[in-house]
C-alpha cells in the first residue's frame, strides 16, 4: 500500500498541491486525474521521491519514503515517463535490460537471472520479435510497450503512469492500456496512472482520485467522481457518466463546453 499524508508542495512559492491525503490499494488501477497544470504529474513525482513535499509524508507499507534509498524504492516502484523519447539507438533489449540496475551490485552486469526477467518482460508485453531492433527507429505505441517492459523488469509491486497514452493513436491507446489492465489482473499489479483523457481511464479504472484547486476534489469509483457537476467545476464541460450494458464498461458522454460560474 502507498499512502500520501497532508502533502503540500510549492515551485517557487506558487502552490501545487495543498493537504493532499491520498491512499492507493494493493491490486488496484487507481486514476488521478484533473485538467492541465492542476498537479497530477507533481503528486506522482512526490509519489515515487523524484520529488520531497514541503509537508507531509508519503509512505509504502508504514515505511517513509524519506527514510530508503532509491535503489530500494525502484525496487518496489516502476514509472512510466511522460515522454518515452531515446536519443540514442539502443536495441529494444538494451533498454528493456535497464529495468534491472536496481538489483545489480556495483561493476557486475546481469546474472542469468536478470535476462531471464528482461525476456520474461519482454514477452508479457509482446515485444519478443523486436529485441533486436533499435528503439528509435519504431512506433510511438511500440516505444511506449518496450518503457512498460522495462518497467515491468523491475519486478515492481506500484506501476506508476504519467499519461501513457499521450501522443498515440487511438488503437494503440487502447493497446496500451488493454496491457496495463492485463498485467494488473494477472500480476496483482497495483497501478496509478494519471491522465487528463476522461472518457479512456474511465473504461480501466477501479477507483479515481480527481484534482482541484490544489486539493483532492473527489474520490472514489468512476461513478460517484466523475459527477456532471464535478465534471462542470473541474474540467469546465457538461458531460455525463454511463455504463454500458452492451460492452459491460464505463463511458463518458460528452455533451459540449460550460460557461465559468
Amino acid at each position: 500500500m502507498l499512502s500520501a499524508k497532508g502533502i503540500s508542495f510549492m515551485y517557487r512559492e506558487k502552490p501545487v498541491l495543498e493537504n493532499v491525503d491520498l491512499t492507493v490499494n494493493k491490486g488496484e488501477i487507481l486514476g488521478i486525474l484533473g485538467p492541465n497544470g492542476c498537479g497530477k504529474t507533481t503528486l506522482l513525482k512526490l509519489l515515487n521521491r523524484n520529488l520531497h513535499p514541503q509537508s507531509g509524508k508519503i509512505t509504502m507499507d508504514d515505511t517513509d519514503l524519506e527514510d530508503v534509498s532509491k535503489k530500494f524504492i525502484a525496487r518496489h516502484i516502476a514509472v512510466v515517463p511522460q515522454s518515452n523519447e531515446i536519443r540514442f539507438a539502443f536495441t529494444v533489449r538494451d533498454i528493456v535490460t535497464m529495468g534491472r540496475m536496481p538489483f545489480l551490485d556495483s561493476f557486475k552486469g546481469e546474472s542469468s537471472d536478470d535476462m531471464r526477467i528482461v525476456e520474461e518482460a519482454m514477452e508479457k508485453t509482446g515485444i519478443t520479435e523486436f529485441a533486436d531492433r533499435l528503439i528509435n527507429n519504431m512506433s510511438g505505441g511500440e516505444r511506449q510497450r518496450v518503457i512498460i517492459a522495462r518497467a515491468i523488469a523491475q519486478e515492481p509491486s506500484i506501476l506508476l503512469l504519467d499519461e501513457p497514452t499521450l501522443h498515440l493513436d487511438i488503437n494503440h491507446q487502447f493497446e496500451i492500456l488493454d496491457l496495463v489492465k492485463r498485467l494488473s489482473n494477472q500480476e496483482g499489479l497495483t497501478v496509478v496512472i494519471v491522465s487528463h483523457d476522461l472518457p479512456m481511464v474511465t473504461k480501466y479504472c477501479d477507483r479515481m482520485v480527481l484534482i482541484h484547486d490544489h486539493r483532492i476534489f473527489a474520490e472514489g469509483h468512476p461513478a460517484e467522481v466523475l459527477t456532471r457537476e464535478n465534471m462542470r467545476t473541474a474540467f469546465n464541460i457538461d458531460a455525463v457518466f454511463e455504463y454500458d450494458e452492451t460492452l459491460k464498461s464505463n463511458s463518458i458522454k460528452i455533451l459540449g463546453s460550460c460557461p465559468k460560474y
